[in-house]
């Protein structure tokens, strides 16, 4: 991580996607050094001095108002879920936390494996804020086909799509859902983003797929709500599944479950 921070590093991500033709700038003649904004036309753009920007995106200001953040979130038209994850950044710059997070929860209470028991047939699974499967019904393991036979402490899901070869042909779109994943993974952290349990499955995943250090460093953000996901499964075939996610914010966790879709969608 550079030591701009993750504040810095997420307005430069943001700032690269917009074009100036995208907020009405001309682009001038000649070839442009960077895709998207540079920094004296963002800065601009919100209202802001040229120097006040510089220092925000390089760490050295820690502070910026909810005024400022508003602006910039204006001007660099980010989306609902990357404007909650602009704020909470910004609020871990100013008032770092004293001490790291808590441990990814590794334990379920005995009511969670009951409720899985009473979801079956519906396939449902129990995640915790890295990802790990520390969870999950017998119709949930077998969906991610192959993991069960994985160790318990290597269940993870994000490890799964982009470390497990069949994981490329179970998924019909596989590249969806890996983009997803990783969206999820740094949502579900947004309150840690340098906690060493998650950049230890960063390191890991960077090293093993260039897509995944692709899409980290594109500070995708959005938290996995509910959506239709489709599978060649070597056991089901070819089958659809809509799911919705629950999350239990006093557990750090979150579940997954899978239903058939609804006749005439």
């Amino acid at each position: 991580m550079s030591t701009s921070g993750p504040l810095g590093e997420f307005l430069r991500s943001r700032r690269a996607l917009v074009r100036p033709s995208d907020v009405g700038l001309p682009t001038g003649p000649g070839l442009r050094r960077i895709p998207g904004l540079r920094r004296e036309e963002l800065a601009t753009l919100a209202g802001v001095s040229f120097d006040y920007y510089t220092r925000l995106e390089q760490g050295r200001e820690r502070r910026p108002g909810r005024a400022v953040l508003h602006s910039l979130a204006r001007a660099l038209q980010l989306t609902a879920d990357d404007q909650r994850h602009l704020m909470r950044l910004a609020a871990l710059a100013s008032d770092p936390p004293a001490a790291n997070a808590p441990a990814p929860t590794t334990v379920v209470r005995p009511g969670i494996d009951v409720l899985l028991a009473r979801l079956s047939p519906a396939p449902a699974y129990v995640l915790n804020r890295v990802s790990d499967m520390v969870a999950a019904n017998p119709e949930g393991l077998a969906l991610f086909h192959g993991i069960g036979s994985w160790p318990r402490e290597r269940r993870n899901t994000v490890r799964y799509i982009f470390t497990h070869p069949p994981a490329r042909t179970l998924f019909v779109d596989w590249e969806a859902t890996a983009r997803a994943s990783v969206a999820q993974l740094r949502a579900m952290n947004a309150h840690c983003p340098t906690d060493p349990p998650l950049l230890a499955v960063v390191a890991e995943l960077e090293a093993a797929d260039p897509l995944f250090r692709r899409l980290w460093a594109d500070h995708a953000v959005g938290p996995r709500r509910h959506a239709r996901k489709a599978f060649n499964h070597p056991d089901l075939g070819a089958v659809a599944y809509d799911f919705e996610t629950l999350h239990l914010p006093d557990d750090g966790l979150r579940i997954s479950v899978y239903t058939a879709p609804v006749s005439g969608e």
